[in-house]
Parts: structure tokens; sequence; C-alpha cells
């Protein structure tokens, strides 16, 4: 190479390393002054954007490419302060300096703590959720009902704006304080690194404390977050306030839950995701009586929010162990409160079904094997301004080959057979009898009277020898009569229903009981486990009828000192009128041993209803007095004035109330 070029080469060379050399001095004695001027527009940011005061007590960088922050805090504008911390150290881009703004690409965040306050309607952190797009002075629509899905997405979108890239807290604290509650997070460790999550943390709400561990991943950009919550301790994670707010209890040892995506669209905001929890434990006294363990439940779920407006996608399939169902579920109100719930599953196998019952739900059908396939459809709509229009179709429909291989923890068919039957009151036992010709207040059905065993059917069940154990249109009016009540004020149980419920179940009123009673009814009716005779022969076996009086032949005896095939038309239409409310026997009486006027009304139903289905003649009908006489033990503790034998006029002014609602359709 010639000397001159070689010589203009390592000119050139040394003149680049020496303008190098000049640029990292003078980076280097004007980095604190982009550091200055980085932090300056940071606060001016901040406090431009939300009402706060943003301080930073100091910044300076403690080696070539680290900047060490102390004393920082967020103070909204007249309200208790919401964030500080202790230190900040952040490693800094050079390519940044250079470019006269500094760019911190890792965070590490010592002694943080992040204070949530609210005071009545008051908060010190409302503001990062406002919508800045919206004017501040633009007239609130009272007349609209509040959009939680506008509110959510809000949410999301702030908390996934404010994701960093790379931080590593040690000691965070997190504190929620109201009126009424408080709630304190405390993380040893918090660590986000290119979208992986990693944090131990401990949760105290109230007198519940949560230990865990939480780890996923974030994509900011997407909105797709995946999270997994462990449980540290024997009690699992546990929700709090279900007890106060629901008196209830739920705890799982794990649970998977992720938002795979978000759309807001016409004020309605639409997330997808799924959720998976294991080892969940539900206790609640109207669910059922008994711990509710579900080994693994999941759901990939589809949910919109708006305006008077909660909707569950029938692409949301719900999975119980082994079992799946499509779910949809929705919620108006806006010109008036609708309720729409639909559950369709595919053909599952029967065992897989049973085996799929939660623990503690269903005691009577827990180890039951069989073969086959089972599918199941319910549709129920209601227009709350229209409780007449309430639509209610529950199908459960069985494989030709269905078959139970085995009972459980309970034979369904010793119905069949003679058998020890107990009688329980608010969950104690009060009586043990047998049910079969070895008892001698066992009557066959073919002992009892006919007219009471019309006059039963007619009263509680008058198509129980043609339906299959339910009556969907009984069903449907005692939801209207519930929700018209408020409460639960009817049950339209069949007579199928009554004597399972009686034979197998407690009287608590539980969701669990409910459907129980509904699947050993089908079983029993669908697989003709027991005849119909058999089952109406047990029933009027069983039943109470008065203060330790349990079936047809106690009934008669203890009432009209009678054998229950020698009862007549009218004593058997009063043995009917106190099904509903056997304890309130005596209510029927006067004092001396009358029926009361109401009665009348009962009596003109029932024979009227006999004589048209041809049960009685019109002769018997026209003949038909509301009146008996009272024999025994039962005379005995109703009359209290013997001498006195006049009878009361009837007064009929409320029968037609009284009648429907002791009557079960």
């Amino acid at each position: 190479m010639d000397k001159r070029l070689r010589n203009r080469i390592l000119a050139w060379f040394g003149g680049l390393i020496a303008f190098f050399l000049l640029l990292v001095v003078l980076l280097y004695v004007f980095r604190s002054r982009v550091l200055d001027y980085t932090i300056e527009r940071v606060i001016a940011k901040v406090e431009n954007k939300y009402p706060v005061d943003f301080s930073i007590g100091s910044a300076e960088f403690v080696d070539w490419n680290t900047v060490q922050l102390t004393d920082i805090a967020l103070v909204p504008h007249g309200l208790d302060t919401l964030f500080t911390t202790g230190s900040v150290q952040a490693r800094v881009s050079v390519g940044s300096i250079f470019r006269g703004r500094i760019l911190f690409q890792r965070l590490e965040v010592i002694n943080g703590y992040l204070t949530a306050v609210k005071r009545d309607d008051v908060t010190n952190f409302g503001f990062l959720f406002k919508d800045e797009n919206e004017a501040a002075a633009e007239p609130v629509d009272t007349t609209e009902g509040r959009n939680y899905g506008k509110l959510l997405n809000r949410v999301i979108e702030t908390a996934f704006e404010n994701v960093p890239d790379q931080v590593d807290f040690k000691n965070l604290n997190a504190s929620y304080v109201s009126n009424n509650r408080e709630i304190d997070v405390k993380m040893p460790y918090l660590l986000m690194d290119d979208g992986h999550i990693d944090t131990e943390l401990s949760i105290r709400a109230d007198s519940i404390v949560n230990n865990m561990r939480v780890t996923g991943t974030i994509d900011p950009d997407n909105y797709r977050i995946a999270t997994s919550l462990y449980g540290f301790d024997d009690n699992g994670i546990q929700l709090p306030y279900i007890k106060e707010k629901l008196d209830g209890e739920v705890a799982f040892d794990t649970l998977h839950l992720s938002l795979e995506d978000k759309e807001f669209r016409n004020n309605k905001l639409t997330v997808r995701g799924s959720a998976m929890v294991d080892d969940l434990i539900i206790n609640h006294p109207k669910l059922a009586t008994e711990d509710i363990h579900v080994t693994e439940s999941a759901v990939d779920y589809v949910v919109t929010l708006g305006p008077d407006l909660y909707v569950i996608d029938s692409l949301t399939e719900v999975r119980v162990n082994k079992a799946k169902a499509n779910l949809y579920a929705s919620y108006q109100n806006k010109d008036a409160k609708i309720i729409d719930l639909k559950v369709k599953t595919e053909q599952v196998a029967a065992n897989d079904f049973f085996e799929s019952l939660p623990q503690g739900l269903f005691e009577n059908l827990e180890g039951i094997r069989a073969q086959g396939q089972l599918q199941y459809d319910l549709n129920f709509h209601v227009n709350m301004d229209s409780l007449e229009q309430v639509v209610f179709n529950s199908d459960l429909d069985a494989s030709e080959d269905f078959k139970i291989l085995e009972w459980g923890n309970t034979d369904i068919e010793k119905i069949n057979r003679s058998f020890s039957h107990t009688v329980y009151e608010y969950g104690e036992p009060v009586r043990t009898f047998t049910v079969g010709p070895s008892n001698n207040f066992y009557s066959p059905i073919h002992e009892i009277s006919p007219y009471l065993r019309n006059a039963v059917l007619t009263a509680e069940d008058a198509g129980f020898y043609s339906h299959s154990g339910f009556h969907e249109e009984a069903f449907r009016q005692a939801i209207i009569k519930n929700l018209k009540e408020g409460e639960f004020a009817r049950g339209g149980s069949t007579i199928s229903m009554q004597l399972v419920k009686n034979v197998f179940l407690t009287r608590k009123k539980t969701i669990a009981r409910k459907v129980e009673e509904a699947i050993i009814v089908w079983m029993i009716e669908n697989l003709d486990l027991v005849s119909k005779n058999r089952m109406f022969e047990v029933y009027l076996n069983i039943i109470e009828w008065g203060p330790d009086v349990y079936g047809a032949k106690d009934a008669s005896r203890f009432y009209f000192g009678k054998q229950p095939s020698e009862l007549n038309l009218a004593e058997a239409i009063f043995l009917t009128s106190i099904i509903p409310s056997p304890k309130r026997y005596r209510a029927s009486f006067d004092s001396q041993g009358n029926l009361r006027s109401h009665k009348s009304g009962y009596y003109r139903l029932i024979g009227g209803n006999m004589r048209r289905r041809g049960l009685i003649s019109q002769e018997e009908y026209e003949n038909l007095y509301p009146n008996v006489t009272l024999y025994g033990r039962a005379r005995d503790l109703i009359v209290t004035d013997p001498d006195t034998a006049t009878y009361i006029e009837e007064d009929t002014s409320q029968y037609e109330m009284e009648t429907i609602d002791l009557l079960n359709f």
C-alpha cells in the first residue's frame, strides 16, 4: 500500500476515534442536563394528563448507564397521597442520551407504597379511569343506566397502558381504605420482564389472609394476559366478603385466568378469555347443606357489557370435571327487566355425567355407574313487566342404551320393597317406621278409599298417571308466583317429586336438593324403576297429616276413628286440604270442631273438579257438605267448647285466594 494512503487512513481513523472520545466526554459532561430535561418532561406530561402533583426528589447517574431516582410521590390535588417510593434505579439507553431525551429501559423500585382511599364518594384514584376525550362540562344523562362495559374498558386500557417492559419491584405494598373496608397487599417482589410476570403476595381483606404466588405473561399492545394463582397454604385461596355479602364461602387451590381479546364498539365491551379452577370449594346454605367440592372446573367465556346490558354469549363453554355445556345468559334493564338463560350440552357419556357431579352436592347420586349417553337442554325467558309470558323448557334425554349399572350411596329402587323411612324436621330425625306390610299402619292402595285417592290426585297432581314426573306448566306457574312475591312461595311439585323429596331428601330448600330431586324423578319415571301405583301407594303411606301422624291409615284413625277404606267424600276432601300444611291442622276448625267457613270454597273447588273429571257423580257433588265429625285424638286436641253444637255459617269471601295457595298445580 502506498505510504501516503496508509498515513491518510490512519489519520482518518485517528480523527474518528478522537471525535468519538470527544462525544463521550461531552455525553458524560452533559448527560446530567439531559437527565434533568427528561425528568422535567416526565413530570410535565403526568401533571398535564392528570390533576396531580408529581415530584421526584433527586435524580443522578450512579454509573455509566444507571440512574437513581429518590423520594418519588404522586399526590392528587387536595387528596391523599396515591403513591410514594424511596428509591428507583433505572437502566438508561445510551443512544437515547445522544438523542437528547433519556429512555429508561429497566426499573428497579424499592419500598413502593400504593394507597387507594375512598371516603364516601370521593377517591384519590378515580381520575385514572376518567375518559380524557369526554368534555368535563358535558351534561350527564341521568336517565341512562350505568355502562359497566365502558367503565371496565377504561380500567383495562388504563392498566395495560401503564405496564412497563421491564421492572423489578422489591417490597411493594398496596392498600385500599374506605369507610367500611380495608385491604392490604404485600409483595416481597414483583418481576416483569419482557412480558413475563412473577410475584409472591400476601393479601389481607378484613379477617381473611391469602398467601399466593402469581406467574404469567402479558401483552399490553393487544390487551392480552394469562396468569396463574397458586395458594401457598392448606387453606387455599379464599374469596373475601362472600360471607358478608352472600352468606357463603368460596375457596380454591389454583386459578388460571386469561384475557385473550377485548373489543369496545357501539358503547359495548366484549371480552374473551378462559378460566380454570382446581379444587374449588363452595359453601352456601341455599346451594347445599355441605361443602361443594369441584375437582376441576373451567370456562371459555365471551362476555358483553353495555348500557343496561349484561350478556354471556352462547359461545361460552362451561366444564365441570368431565361434563361440558354451552351457556347463554343475558340481563337487559333498559325499558324492562328481561332475563334469558339457555343451557345446552352435547351427548355426554352417562358415567362421565355422574362422575362429574360435584362432591357434597348430590349425596344420593354419588357412586352411580351407568352406560349410554345423556343430553340436556334448558330454555328460560322472563320479562319482569309481563310475568305471565314466562318461558320454561327443561329436557334431559337419554340414548336407547342408557341404563343404571350400579347404584351408589342410595338404592333408588328400594321403593319397590319394604323399607325403613325416617322423618326429619329441621334436619333432625323425629320418627322412623317401616313402609310395608309389617307395619300395622301400612295400607295397600286398594284399601284406601277411592274418594281419598281421587281427591289427593285432583288437588296435588291431576296428571300424575299421564306425565313423566314433571309438569312444566305447573313449574312455570310456580316461577311466576315466586317472582311476583319475591320469595320461594311455590315449588310446582308433582306427586313424583314430593315422593322423592320425602323418601330420599331433606326438607331444606336448597338448589342442590331441587336439582337432585329432579334427577332422581327423571330416573324413576324414564327408566320405569317404580310403577305409578306403587309410587302413589308409598306416597299415601308416608306423607304427614298432623301431629306425629303419617300415612292414610294413621290419619283416618286420628281424625275419624276409621279405616282409610271407610272414608266418605267430605272426610277425604278435608284430609286432602291439610296436605300442604299439616302442622296447621287445627286452623281448619273452630272451638266446636266445625270446619271454618273458608273451607267451603276449597270443597266446591275440589268437588267440582272431581265431578268434571267423572270421579264423583252429580248427585254426590250436590250432596257434598263442607263439614266432618271429629273422633278420638283429634277431637280431644281440637274441640275446646264441647257443649256448643251450633254450626257457624259459611263465609266464602276469601276462599278463592285460600284455595289457589293450597293447590299445587
